[in-house]
């Protein structure tokens, strides 16, 4: 039985490998498929800022995927060998579905789709050993971690429906001010939008990223948090007077 184990330790580290090409591949395709297809920069430049983008990723990374595997179901409801059919499912059921999604150029999430994984999964086998034991279909979700996972759900799809309608206000608001007659308005508008649009960005990623940043104390964080208006408005300005000094210098910034 040892020997089974084993030989499934070693298909799980083949499709993690494997599963790492299709998320990525699939996270590339959702992120410079509108960049690539609009043209708006060389290819060469696209993958340079791509690249930049995910060595920051990885340092600012909070963890999402560990909430995703560790919140579903209670692993102490099951045994190891339950437990290594949970994940070889999972880890089959997620690289079919990636590549399915990449084929054909649908758009789709990483953590969506292992959160659903997780849930189908655990619940199949949890059903097994209801079955099994001739308890009641109920007990079911003893083995589901029920509180968690409507948590997570919960998340996900209050963050898809915030995601639609902000960007949804803002690009409205975008084009109201800058199409059919965007020459003319640009020159006086687009310092302040590229002031707002580039501290949005830096507020997100670094500010909010710093928060799950191992090297970084925990006191200089609250600091931070305590007395982020400062730098969020220092940033402001210098991003509105460089945005401001590009427009005044010819250089698109709606390209940048």
């Amino acid at each position: 039985m040892e020997q089974v184990y084993i030989f499934m330790l070693f298909v799980l580290f083949s499709l993690a490998i494997l599963d790492l090409v299709v998320g990525v591949s699939n996270d590339a395709v959702n992120f410079l498929n509108s960049a690539v297809g609009s043209r708006a920069v060389s290819l060469r430049t696209i993958m340079i800022v791509a690249s930049l983008g995910v060595a920051i990723g990885a340092v600012f990374s909070s963890g999402m995927m560990e909430v995703a595997r560790s919140g579903i179901f209670n692993p102490k409801e099951f045994y190891f060998d339950e437990i290594m059919v949970i994940f070889m499912t999972v880890m089959l059921a997620d690289v079919l579905l990636l590549d399915l999604f990449n084929s054909l150029g649908l758009p789709t999430s990483t953590t969506v789709s292992i959160v659903f994984e997780l849930l189908g999964a655990a619940f199949c086998v949890g059903i097994i050993k209801v079955y099994t034991d001739q308890e009641s279909l109920s007990a079911v979700f003893q083995y589901i971690n029920t509180t968690k996972a409507r948590e997570i759900i919960f998340s996900i799809f209050i963050s898809v429906l915030i995601a639609f309608t902000v960007g949804t206000i803002v690009q409205y608001l975008a084009r109201l001010i800058f199409s059919f007659r965007y020459e003319k308005n640009i020159k006086f508008t687009g310092g302040i939008f590229g002031g707002l649009s580039l501290t949005a960005l830096t507020y997100f990623i670094v500010f909010k990223g710093l928060k799950s940043v191992s090297f970084i104390s925990k006191e200089m964080i609250d600091n931070l948090q305590d007395n982020i208006n400062l730098p969020t408005t220092r940033y402001a300005l210098c991003f509105t007077i460089l945005s401001q000094v590009l427009i005044h210098l010819r250089i698109n910034i709606l390209r940048l």
